[in-house]
């Protein structure tokens, strides 16, 4: 089974972060949690109260497939400043058997960090400016080799699908279409 991990901080656009762990968990892989704001409990954008798996520093990350970054403001910002989700992210880019997703802001994390030289991507439209080295798309949702981006909210389901086609196949993803009446 696939395993992945969505990173929750405070402030996390909790839309775009519950949709990747319903649609994932849908599909059979095994997701985790993880908070990158030191406690289990975290307050989303939007001020829904969410407890998460783990925290960010307990996973173990050697069988992981997937890393998932989530934008809202103020979560990008509080996921960049975690030393566990950058070194991971870093870790993820350059392993490439393992994949790298991020939506709405948080590509800029990996502009900041760095990892997108080269790399086609796509981001919330005030992000891009941010996605240091990218070749930047104007699109819905970008796959470029490991590494996995849409622009915002209005793109979490095709990103989720995407995701699960990434790690449980195209018909997989087809299935979860059909049962969420995505007709997109």
């Amino acid at each position: 089974m696939s395993k992945a991990v969505v990173f929750f901080a405070n402030g996390t656009e909790e839309c775009e972060a519950l949709l990747v762990v319903d649609l994932l968990r849908r599909a059979g892989v095994g997701v985790t949690v993880a908070s990158a704001s030191g406690t289990k409990q975290i307050v989303s954008s939007h001020k829904v109260h969410l407890e998460t798996d783990a925290l960010a520093e307990e996973v173990d990350y050697t069988d992981v497939d997937l890393v998932v970054l989530p934008g809202g403001i103020p979560g990008t910002p509080n996921l960049a400043a975690n030393e566990t989700v950058c070194r991971v992210a870093k870790q993820f880019m350059a392993d490439e058997t393992k994949k790298v997703a991020a939506i709405c802001a948080a590509p800029s994390i990996l502009g900041h960090l760095g990892l997108l030289a080269g790399k086609k991507a796509t981001s919330h439209a005030k992000f891009r400016d941010q996605l240091t080295g990218a070749v930047v798309l104007d699109t819905e949702v970008v796959v470029d080799g490991n590494l996995i981006t849409s622009f915002g909210l209005g793109g979490a389901i095709p990103f989720a699908l995407e995701l699960v086609k990434q790690l449980a196949g195209e018909s997989e993803a087809e299935r979860i279409r059909g049962a969420i009446e995505y007709l997109h």
